[in-house]
């Protein structure tokens, strides 16, 4: 495998400039690249924001590093030792984009794709080689989360997996590698999952939206960041949640659809803080002010976990 050392990322939402802010501070020179020209610039304040969020954090600077923004295709893709698809999450578009960047870069680049749960067998189904393609899935904010999962497809060759293996440990990130391709990969089924009792709990009137956050903050939320599930079960005993699970677990929500709740507000046009409501309402400036305080405690929480 050749050395990583020049990373392009393909898209520039949510994802992209926090990612790319990680990899300039580790040394990496690293091309963001956009088809829409306003979303190039606004990424540009976004990554800096990001690169603030690293100074709190007191993250290393590597020498070398640097960011740069690309509306060409072929010009950000040049010289590019691993490409990164950071794009929205539709199968077609991604196996279009992938055949595309497989025609303009070297034989020996990694492809990775950032999605959140597409199988990645399927997205290199068509390629010529898609033994060159792996998921590396950041969580957001990725400048905050110190954890990516690798997905190797049915067909990634073994030394493309180690090499993002590598990259995310270079990045001072934990990488976490599936042994078998799953939809949706480790962490979204388990949040899913989770997300899924507790769209259950507020469906049926067991509680509202704010006390249900309430609950789940203080009950299990920030003690799952230092004992996490598996681990919390072997301090709680197995004989003590083989004995619960074996009552609760059949009246948990095994619903296969979408919570009522959530379907309504969607179709109402309350999609959350960019719409200016969802379960709760937002301001812009409350917003903005949400965004920095969540920042910030998050700074707080992954010193502490450090």
């Amino acid at each position: 495998m050749r050395d990583i050392d020049r990373v392009t990322i393909l898209g520039t939402g949510t994802m992209g400039p926090g990612m790319g802010a990680v990899l300039a501070r580790a040394g990496m020179q690293v091309t963001l690249y956009d088809v829409d020209a306003a979303a190039l610039e606004r990424a540009k304040g976004t990554a800096e924001m990001a690169s603030g969020v690293l100074d709190r954090l007191e993250t290393p600077t590597v020498g070398g590093g640097s960011l740069a923004f690309e509306g060409d295709l072929a010009a950000a893709l040049k010289g590019a030792d691993i490409v990164v698809e950071a794009i929205p999450e539709r199968l077609e578009l991604k196996q279009q984009v992938l055949a595309e960047v497989e025609g303009l870069v070297d034989d020996d680049t990694v492809i990775a794709s950032n999605t959140s749960g597409i199988p990645i067998t399927k997205m290199a189904a068509e390629l010529a080689n898609p033994e060159r393609v792996v998921g590396w899935h950041w969580s957001n904010p990725p400048q905050l989360i110190p954890m990516n999962e690798i997905i190797p497809g049915e067909r990634t060759a073994p030394e493309v997996t180690r090499a993002v293996e590598d990259l995310t440990r270079r990045i001072g990130y934990e990488p976490v590698t599936l042994r078998k391709e799953v939809p949706g990969f480790v962490e979204n089924r388990v949040l899913y999952a989770i997300m899924r009792e507790c769209l259950a709990l507020v469906d049926e009137g067991v509680i509202d939206a704010e006390g249900l956050d309430l609950c789940v903050k203080w009950g299990i939320g920030y003690k799952l960041a230092v004992v996490p599930p598996i681990s919390l079960l072997d301090m709680a005993g197995l004989d003590i949640y083989t004995s619960v699970a074996s009552y609760l677990n059949a009246d948990l929500s095994n619903e296969a659809g979408v919570s009522e709740t959530a379907v309504r507000l969607k179709e109402a046009g309350k999609l959350g803080i960019k719409a200016g409501s969802g379960f709760f309402d937002y301001t812009p400036e409350s917003a903005q002010q949400l965004q920095q305080q969540r920042a910030g405690q998050l700074v707080g929480v992954r010193k502490a976990l450090s």
